[in-house]
């Protein structure tokens, strides 16, 4: 991957939230692969053989009057990605118990300790959703559970809950640097009981779990509901991230329908993961 050439562009955002994580959303869905957020907004980076001259005139939110936000683009060759992430990425850890770190940052002393290496893909920890579906899962008994991890992004939650005694886990990702990434990170942290799958809901059929894990997209979570659902064990646990507090009713109303019931709510900066019990 080192030789292909990709097309880099910087967004200069104002203000930064929630525009930043709604631009790389529509980002995504056009084919940009790589995002690195910066001070002022995102670097965004896609292969120049997807890239085409009106490949952003389907960014919504260029359009918003609520935002100001202009860009330049050049040609960039061999991009080191490694590099790009190691400059923006330094280790957290979540209530005094949980540490998401690279292998060159030095060992805490923590409970959970998870080594990765994201290579752009989504889930370090430091993103609001990420870090509340880690204090979820810090929150709640895992040991012999059976568990799904739906948009896994780097697999830091499905490692997080195999450390904490669940089996089996399969994580899953529609994208493939999502999926080939959250393999190498599985690996790194010696788990055992972790599968990983490319695809979308659709891999569901038939399977079943005693708690799903989603920090996906509003839009996305509301249309696969009824797969998450089906695929629930009697008595199971929901929990859900990836929108925000304005998103709740919408979120609530859909799982009631199914008989779920909203039970703990964590909020941070305007985003929100929410915990669903039969």
């Amino acid at each position: 991957m080192s030789n292909t050439i990709y097309i880099g562009y910087d967004f200069k955002v104002s203000p930064l939230q929630p525009a930043t994580e709604i631009l790389i959303a529509e980002l995504g869905y056009a084919g940009f692969e790589s995002f690195v957020e910066t001070e002022e907004g995102v670097t965004a980076y896609i292969q120049k053989d997807e890239w085409y001259e009106t490949i952003l005139e389907d960014i919504q939110i260029l359009n918003s009057d609520e935002f100001e936000i202009n860009y330049v683009f050049n040609e960039i060759e061999q991009v080191n990605w490694n590099q790009e992430w190691e400059k923006n990425f330094d280790s957290i850890v979540v209530e005094n118990t949980c540490s998401v770190r690279a292998p060159f940052h030095e060992k805490p002393n923590t409970k959970y300790d998870i080594i990765i290496e994201p290579k752009m893909s989504f889930g370090t920890g430091h993103h609001e959703t990420t870090h509340m579906m880690i204090q979820h899962i810090l929150h709640n008994d895992f040991k012999g559970k059976s568990v799904l991890d739906m948009g896994c992004g780097t697999g830091v939650l499905a490692i997080l809950a195999e450390m904490k005694g669940a089996n089996p886990i399969d994580a899953i990702d529609y994208d493939n640097w999502c999926y080939i990434n959250s393999l190498e990170n599985v690996e790194r942290n010696n788990c055992k009981n972790i599968r990983v799958f490319e695809g979308d809901a659709n891999l569901l059929d038939g399977r079943k779990y005693d708690i799903i894990i989603a920090n996906i997209n509003r839009n996305i979570l509301l249309n696969d509901m009824e797969a998450y659902i089906n695929c629930l064990n009697s008595e199971g646990m929901l929990l859900l991230s990836g929108f925000y507090v304005d998103d709740i009713s919408i979120i609530e109303a859909e799982c009631n329908k199914y008989s779920l019931n909203l039970v703990e709510t964590i909020e941070k900066n305007q985003w929100v993961a929410l915990k669903f019990l039969n």
